[in-house]
């Protein structure tokens, strides 16, 4: 633990019940004092939500996912996933899907509001925001409930590294699964996509790599059938395929 920063025993997260149809590692910026604002066009920041009542990712966190028909109906998301094999790693950059963090990727959500995409992530998901002297988007401290570790991070700009941003689909793994034949603006798009994208704690993004599902799950239990709909969802959106040891470990979250 960091000295800056202090760890506590999170909130637990609010299970959201109705059933909806549902159809993502690290930057810092800034430094400063505090000063409060809402920011350009952001989301409310708020309690977790499901990610079967967030489709398009612009509701804050990652929520369990509970009940049966909730879980029946990730099933039917994960189910619908193609598989394939895992190619490759060969010509893979991070900066083939744009600079980190662009606010001008086309076609996502929170895209050209005047704030970068991590920023946005930051005041999404984090509560109790401060910005810094002067401006109503970078964000310097916020309480993080983090959805992978179920803890609560008293975070500071001073240890950013504390927070990163993860790609639940991460890059170098889209890459092997297709993206590198994708035109730059589709790779920048999933780069920058809130649905693709989550503030937690900095080692468990650190430790969970470009790993997909069957290598590496949250460590928080609760929120592990949530993680893999939020996998499915993005891997669905851009049509991309999972590995069948990946897909397999998914359901098994979901009661499959």
């Amino acid at each position: 633990m960091r000295r800056h920063s202090r760890i506590r025993t999170g909130r637990a997260a609010v299970a959201v019940l109705a059933l909806t149809l549902v159809t993502g590692c690290e930057g810092t910026e800034g430094d400063g004092t505090s000063s409060s604002g809402g920011g350009a066009e952001a989301p409310a920041a708020g309690q977790a939500v499901s990610p079967l009542r967030n489709p398009d990712g612009t509701g804050p966190g990652l929520a369990p996912v509970t009940g049966d028909t909730d879980e029946a109906t990730a099933r039917g998301l994960i189910e619908g996933l193609k598989t394939k094999g895992r190619g490759p790693r060969t010509g893979y950059d991070r900066d083939e899907f744009g600079y980190a963090w662009m606010d001008s990727a086309d076609g996502v959500p929170l895209a050209r509001n005047g704030c970068d995409t991590r920023n946005d992530l930051l005041r999404r998901d984090g509560q109790d925001l401060r910005f810094r002297s002067g401006s109503d988007c970078v964000v310097v401290a916020m309480t993080l409930d983090d959805p992978y570790t179920g803890t609560t991070i008293e975070w500071r700009k001073q240890e950013a590294s504390e927070v990163q941003i993860d790609h639940v689909v991460p890059l170098s793994y889209s890459w092997q699964m297709g993206s590198s034949r994708w035109p730059e603006n589709k790779r920048e798009q999933l780069a920058n996509d809130p649905l693709n994208l989550l503030p937690v704690q900095g080692r468990a993004n650190s430790a969970k790599g470009d790993s997909g599902p069957a290598s590496w799950l949250p460590p928080a239990k609760p929120v592990r059938c949530a993680y893999a709909v939020r996998f499915a969802q993005v891997a669905a959106k851009y049509e991309l395929a999972v590995t069948a040891p990946d897909r397999q470990t998914m359901l098994r979250q979901c009661g499959g």
